[in-house]
């Protein structure tokens, strides 16, 4: 909101500077975005001194000026009749924005050089006069900018005025809260109506047939109204928080809704039939257009203001079409209402209509302040539209909200601001924005708060009521009594941190996805029936289609940001995240909650560098990082399996593996079926893997043992199996570790090779062990009886041959 320091000023005098005032609304509460002079435009419009006058050579209406600014002095052609030499005048600079959106250059009119503008006061936006050039003291010095000159300052301050303060979105309220801090008094507008005549109740009546939409309505009527252009000082005040003048009528409704934060809107009474008011809610399928000239449509929660057959206007939003001021009207029905707060704000978001009055009285408007304004607008109208006031006024109320009455305590307001604050100072920063207080008594006060503030309803509102009037950088800086030891970080806390240090240290980046994705999941993962990540909780008020059910994998996630990436020519990623599946128990029941981890890979497997060629990723890749993680760890035993093909269903039979510890699944690693690569628009081959992390946890060991260097040196043997093809190769390490040899400290394997000389239908795989003595230094001939007879029982249990 913009409140311009000169409109201010005819409330309460400000009696401190601007930065000053800026900073102690925004200690209020009040947050000053920015301040900004309104006369700045002025700083390129100087004092000039037309030394010179010729006629223009092919005008008969124009004139060549030469004027003096300083130690220049500029051709200028100009029409103004009151032009004379030795006359002083502002003249404005080229670049010069004025307030009629002219922009100043320099040019040539009817072939004369004219560097600058002669002007007026009506162009300068100083006052209404367009006639002839504004003419200046002479005492003024040539070149000084005009706004110097003059002494034109007028700061406009923009406030951002939080949701519960609608008091605030006033000049009144803003200057309701300087005379506070000032201890100063709050000034308002006197009325004195003029004499009236008619009774109103014989011309007009208002009927409110929706009154828990509208609980009260107030209306004014005028007579032989003269509408025309507004008096300079209306426009001006208008322009200085930036709203257009449009007539004086509507003028004096948009000076009212600033001064007061009272929405008005004033009818043309001819054109409401049947000349009365009807309050109702739209009629199914009912059309409306409204000032904007769009037609809108209705629907039955909508509040509209209608004369005895028709809609005129959507209650609390914006007028309409039939029923505006124009330059003929001559009577005027001026509304004055107090509407439901979620009404309006209803009706303003489904018409995607944002106005000053929906923004007020969405908020809450002071529901005791209608006649007020109602009052204020009757006066300034038949003032300033030269009319006749129609006697008495109808105010229609059904259920107006009471002020609330609360009870403070002198000791929990201390306690909970940090403050030491006695009784009678809190009811004196009470009272000074308008609050009723009795007491203390018994170290309680009484509160009465005002009709205008809607947001005060609780003890714990006139706490921070008091806060702001003491000012918040008065409370004195505490720090919280906290124990000097910590508590020892969850162990679930900890694992789930050190998954990530060590997935972020291999390269991956971690990603947090919506836990909602699209129902049709099931269908791209190619889940079975049957499969419990089928089992969808649908979300009641989804965001879009793409959010429509709770996740009930991290895989839609995964593939969402790969596609996402891969839109944006990002091909090389390594990603995991860390979160939970929903699965559905039914509507009625909370779903089964589980964490999930679940990672991807997919582009090269190394960054692009001068020393390697790029080569895509594989399973094995992927399958390395997971056998990283969980030593790193200490997960221990370890094993990959494959997974039987009915089993895959969104990665490819033959490429997918269960992961196995201790003989227990924890998750799977495969590559990304092309069925599901497909219908998620994915065109790079992926590698997944999905763990359940409660699961990974438990096998988590809470703690390490550690073994002493080992002091005497190891040797190595190798040995060579032709085995069959379909035969995993985990079988024969695991085969090694489970003969429980105390000299055999490792196994590997480092080698397979198929095709010929092997035959057809079977692999050679070539297997490393490693053998260390705790004790002494191993013998070769000791060595070598143990690995022929580890080697004859792989032989022997694999059915494998050596190689000739």
């Amino acid at each position: 909101m913009k409140v311009s320091l000169s409109w201010l000023n005819d409330y309460v005098t400000v009696a401190m500077g601007v930065d000053a005032l800026a900073h102690q609304l925004t200690m209020a509460g009040l947050e000053v975005e920015g301040v900004e002079d309104r006369y700045d435009y002025l700083d390129t419009v100087v004092v000039g001194r037309i030394s010179a006058i010729t006629p223009h050579p092919n005008a008969d209406k124009l004139r060549l000026c030469q004027v003096q600014i300083g130690g220049d002095t500029l051709p200028v052609v100009c029409g103004a009749p009151n032009a004379a030499e030795g006359m002083l005048a502002p003249l404005a600079l080229p670049g010069s924005h004025l307030p009629d959106g002219t922009i100043v250059a320099e040019g040539a009119i009817r072939g004369r050089r004219s560097a600058g503008m002669l002007c007026s006061a009506g162009e300068l936006g100083l006052g209404d006069d367009r006639s002839g050039l504004m003419a200046l003291a002479a005492d003024l010095k040539p070149g000084t900018p005009l706004n110097k000159a003059l002494g034109l300052s007028d700061a406009v301050l923009e406030i951002s005025i939080t949701p519960n303060r609608p008091d605030c979105l006033s000049i009144i309220g803003i200057a309701r809260e300087v005379a506070g801090f000032q201890a100063d008094t709050l000034r308002r507008a006197a009325i004195a109506l003029p004499a009236a005549r008619g009774r109103i109740d014989k011309l007009t009546s208002v009927i409110i047939e929706a009154p828990d939409h509208c609980p009260r309505y107030a209306a004014r009527l005028l007579d032989e109204i003269t509408v025309g252009p507004s008096p300079f000082w209306l426009q001006d005040r208008l322009q200085s928080v930036g709203l257009r003048p449009i007539n004086n009528i509507v003028d004096i409704t948009n000076f009212i809704l600033m001064e007061t934060g009272q929405p008005l809107h004033a009818f043309d009474f001819d054109h409401l039939e049947e000349q009365r008011i009807v309050v109702r809610t739209a009629h199914p399928g009912e059309r409306f257009t409204t000032l904007d000239g769009k037609e809108r449509q209705l629907t039955p929660e909508m509040l509209m203001i209608c004369d005895g057959r028709k809609p005129v206007a959507v209650g609390g939003v914006m007028g309409g079409l039939n029923s505006e001021i124009e330059a003929n009207t001559t009577r005027v029905l001026i509304e004055s209402a107090y509407f439901n707060p979620a009404s309006i704000r209803k009706t303003a978001k489904l018409l995607g209509l944002k106005t000053e009055a929906s923004h007020r009285f969405e908020r809450g408007v002071d529901p005791h302040g209608t006649c007020y304004a109602l009052d204020r607008a009757a006066q300034l109208m038949t003032e300033l539209g030269s009319g006749r006031l129609i006697d008495g006024c109808i105010d229609v109320t059904h259920d107006l909200p009471a002020p609330a009455t609360l009870t403070l305590s002198v000791a929990a307001t201390n306690r909970v601001l940090g403050t030491d604050l006695d009784g009678e100072t809190m009811g004196r920063l009470l009272q000074s924005i308008e609050f009723q207080v009795t007491g203390p008594q018994n170290e309680t006060l009484t509160v009465s708060a005002p009709t205008f503030r809607v947001d005060v309803s609780r003890p714990e509102d006139l706490m921070e009521e008091v806060a702001r009037r003491a000012g918040y950088d008065q409370i004195p800086v505490t720090f919280p009594a906290i124990p000097p030891d910590t508590r020892p970080i969850p162990p679930l806390v900890a694992q789930r941190r050190r998954i990530r240090q060590l997935l972020v240290g291999m390269g991956f980046a971690e990603i947090i996805t919506y836990s909602f994705i699209g129902a049709d999941a099931d269908r791209r993962l190619r889940l079975p029936e049957g499969d419990p990540r089928c089992r969808q909780l649908a979300i009641l008020n989804p965001l879009t289609e793409d959010q429509a059910v709770m996740r009930t994998s991290l895989v839609p996630g995964l593939l969402e940001t790969m596609r996402h990436n891969l839109a944006r020519q990002s091909r090389h990623l390594k990603l995991f995240e860390i979160g939970k599946i929903f699965i559905s128990r039914g509507n009625d029941a909370q779903p089964l909650e589980s964490d999930m981890l679940a990672g991807l890979w997919t582009g090269n497997r190394t960054r692009m560098g001068w020393h390697t060629k790029p080569e895509p990723c594989d399973f094995f890749d992927l399958k390395g990082a997971v056998e990283g993680l969980l030593a790193g760890l200490h997960v221990t035993p370890v094993r990959f399996t494959q997974l039987a093909d009915d089993q895959c269903a969104y990665t490819c039979a033959g490429a997918t593996a269960k992961i196995l510890v201790d003989g227990q699944p924890i998750g799977l690693i495969g590559q990304l079926h092309p069925q599901v690569a497909d219908t998620c628009n994915l065109r790079q081959t992926a590698f997944i893997f999905e763990m359940d992390l409660p699961a990974l946890l438990q096998h988590i060991p809470a703690d390490l043992k550690s073994l002493p260097l080992p002091r005497f040196p190891a040797t190595t043997r190798d040995a060579t199996l032709i085995v069959d093809k379909a035969l995993e190769s985990g079988r024969i390490l695991d085969a090694v570790q489970t003969m429980n040899e105390a000299l055999v400290e490792g196994v590997q394997l480092f080698d397979l090779f198929e095709g010929r000389p092997i035959p057809e239908g079977r692999k050679s795989l070539s297997l490393r062990i490693v053998y260390r003595s705790p004790d002494a230094t191993l013998e070769d001939g000791a060595v070598n009886q143990l690995h022929k007879t580890i080697t004859d029982h792989l032989v022997s249990r694999f059915k494998a041959d050596l190689p000739v």
